[in-house]
């Protein structure tokens, strides 16, 4: 096999989606698995896939087994589509299924993201795939998978409970801003990879099929459409996603979730993680003044 890096392949020299058919195959029938008992964690072999590990190769895994020739793909990085891991992965699905690709969310039928769910209202057309590096939200407190699948089994979920409970009563509120567990249609708890807790309420009802893949780990899960997904809480202390610290220097936006910018002076300003919503915002602040 020609390297990736020779710049001398051309699509055809590889089977579209880069997989084989046969392992392609395989992987659907987990994702079917998958969604038919909705955050339960499926294994599978784990494919080798042509780039380092940490760079998201579950995800890349189940994309590579569900896209098509009709597909529109879109790639983000902690909301951001021009980093350098959405470029590589972008660039490498263009190579190996010669699809076309956007930086629109609306666009899209395929939306494979690190850590963030995209902002403005997903469709039932179409399908994100989250890079997860630890699949069982229990791992954390329980190193033994026997145990883990044991508790999954019997809903033994009170781990979970008590270190929330405990986190209560040391800070007041809990310490995951990221990855805080949610229990898809009252019975299985999963991790949602590590989006921020911001985006937790995006899962609830959902009309998207939300693939979860975990390459290191080897395991499918997913949140199929219109799931009832609740975060880890206590009836008396609700679940809060919190709010944006303050509104976006680019296109004002006071809604969505923020990362931080440091200036040279060492002011510290906010844009938009989601740098398609920030620019389509801007798009049309510009045309209507216009």
């Amino acid at each position: 096999m020609i390297p990736l890096s020779s710049g001398r392949e051309e699509p055809g020299q590889y089977n579209s989606g880069y997989l084989n058919e046969t392992t392609k195959r395989t992987l659907r029938r987990a994702v079917l698995k998958a969604v038919c008992i909705p955050g339960f964690q499926v294994p599978i072999a784990g494919y080798e896939m042509p780039l380092p590990a940490g760079w998201g190769t579950g995800g890349m895994q189940v994309t590579s087994a569900l896209i098509g020739q009709d597909d529109v793909l879109k790639v983000i990085d902690q909301g951001a589509d021009d980093s350098i891991n959405a470029t590589s992965i972008r660039n490498f699905f263009q190579r190996v299924t010669d699809i076309r690709t956007t930086v629109r969310t609306q666009e899209a039928t395929i939306i494979q993201s690190r850590h963030r769910i995209p902002e403005g209202q997903l469709t039932e057309n179409q399908i994100v795939v989250l890079q997860v590096p630890i699949p069982e939200p229990m791992r954390y407190l329980e190193p033994s998978d026997a145990a883990t699948r044991r508790q999954h089994a019997f809903q033994d979920y009170g781990m979970l409970y008590v270190r929330l409970y405990e986190e209560k009563v040391e800070i007041g509120d809990a310490k995951s801003g990221t990855n805080h567990p949610v229990r898809v249609n009252g019975r299985y708890f999963a991790a949602p990879s590590p989006i921020p807790t911001y985006d937790n309420p995006k899962l609830d009802d959902n009309p998207a099929l939300f693939l979860f893949g975990a390459g290191r780990n080897r395991r499918i899960y997913a949140i199929p459409p219109y799931s009832k997904v609740e975060s880890l809480s206590f009836d008396d202390q609700p679940f809060s996603a919190g709010r944006p610290a303050g509104k976006c220097s680019l296109c004002g936006s006071d809604e969505t979730y923020l990362d931080i910018v440091a200036g040279d002076d060492g002011e510290r300003s906010y844009t938009c993680s989601d740098t398609s919503f920030c620019a389509e915002r801007r798009e049309k602040a510009s045309g209507a003044r216009a």
